[in-house]
Parts: structure tokens; C-alpha cells; sequence
């Protein structure tokens, strides 16, 4: 199947640069509301069958104009939520509290699963819920489903199941609110990245994926 996850658009917590993961969280900012008026024609090309979103409000409130324009119900799972912060709850994200998030996160995604985040989930307990909504959407029987997500989650979940890209691709590529990456394959044979936020993923031997411009791509 092809699997198309999508961050939120812009949240006001996002230019303060905090880290806020806890749910309900905040709604979108007018930027936001644009970027998620605009992701229908983003996704214009993709055949898209099915919409998921996290149960924070700010994905819901991205999906809301893409299933909108596919005739399509948003279905809300807790399992795509953003990873929790834990004791970071609402702390800066430039900081040493955020370079402390994004180390405990990537360091799942190269294999050390049991490690906790301060006051919160594991990686065993993330990749878990995580998996099971893509497990979910790939037994719908859609063969085009997108899933509104978050940030973080998304390049951690893409790091360590998808085999094509490594953790040093994932921390060097930021996804800006409502980037969009494109991945294909199954729970049971595996994934590969096909683009990153626009870019093609491809394989650079022994030092991991790299992004390339898609032609024609600004």
C-alpha cells in the first residue's frame, strides 16, 4: 500500500517553539488553518482512500479539509499522537530539554527501544501504537491511506521502519507543518520512503539516504 503521513499545520505553540504533546493541545494558528485548506491540492495526485488523525485537535483540524474533499470520515486514533514529552511537557524546544527529546526519540529509532523518556513512553510503547494504526489502515483494504500526524512521530516511526532511511537522515530533515512523507510497502515485508517533504529518498551506500529534488520541484 502506499502510506502518506502528513504533519499538522501550524499551532501557536509551534512559534514559541515549545514542546507541547499532551492532548487536547491547541488548535491551529490562521497559518495553519491555510496550510490545511491547501493540503487537498498538495495531495491532488494521490489517490487517497482513507484519513486517520491523532486524537490531539490540531490533526483532526488538518484532516478536516483533505477528507472533505474526498468524500471521506477522519478516523481518530491515539495511537499516531505525538510522542509524549513527559516531564519536557511545555518546555522550550531549542533548549537542552528539546536536544534531550530528540535524543531520547532517535535513539529508539536506531534500536534502543527500552529506553524512557523522562516522565513518559518508552519506544517499545510508541513504535507499538504507532504500528498498530499503520497496521490498521493497511488491513482497511485502501490502497492510498494518509495519516495526520506529528512532527517528531513521524520521523521517528519513518527512521525505524522504513529501511531506506536512518536516523541521521530523519534528525538532518525537519518536516515543516503539513510536510508530507510518502512511503510504500506493508506491516509484514517492510517500508521505503519514496519522498521526504518533496524530495525523493534515495540510497547512498554506506551513508544512509539522501534527498534529492523531485524534477521540476521549487
Amino acid at each position: 500500500m502506499r502510506l502518506i503521513l502528513v504533519r499538522h499545520g501550524e499551532t501557536p505553540t509551534n512559534v514559541d517553539y515549545l514542546l507541547d504533546t499532551a492532548a487536547p493541545g491547541p488548535g491551529l494558528t490562521a497559518l495553519g488553518e491555510r496550510q490545511a485548506a491547501a493540503l487537498p491540492g498538495v495531495l491532488a495526485g494521490e489517490d487517497i482512500e482513507a484519513v486517520y488523525a491523532s486524537t490531539l485537535v490540531r490533526t483532526q483540524l488538518t484532516a478536516a479539509p483533505l477528507a472533505a474533499a474526498r468524500g471521506l470520515d477522519v478516523h481518530v486514533r491515539d495511537g499516531i499522537r505525538e510522542i509524549s514529552a513527559g516531564d519536557l511537557e511545555l518546555l522550550p524546544g531549542d533548549s537542552e530539554h528539546g536536544a534531550l527529546y530528540m535524543r531520547t526519540v532517535f535513539a529508539w529509532a536506531a534500536g534502543d527501544t527500552r529506553l524512557r523518556m523522562p516522565g513518559g513512553e518508552s519506544g517499545t510503547e510508541f513504535l507499538a501504537r504507532y504500528d498498530a494504526v499503520v497496521a490498521e489502515a493497511a488491513d482497511s483494504g485502501a490502497a492510498t491511506a494518509a495519516l495526520v500526524s506529528h512532527g517528531a512521530a513521524i520521523r521517528t516511526w519513518s527512521a525505524a521502519r522504513a529501511h531506506n532511511v536512518d536516523v541521521p537522515f530523519a534528525a538532518a530533515h525537519r518536516l515543516a507543518n503539513t510536510g508530507v512523507v510518502v512511503l510504500e510497502g506493508s506491516p509484514a515485508d517492510g517500508w521505503k520512503a519514496l519522498s521526504w517533504a518533496g524530495a525523493t529518498v534515495t540510497p547512498t551506500g554506506e551513508g544512509g539516504p539522501t534527498g534529492e529534488p523531485l524534477t521540476g520541484a521549487g
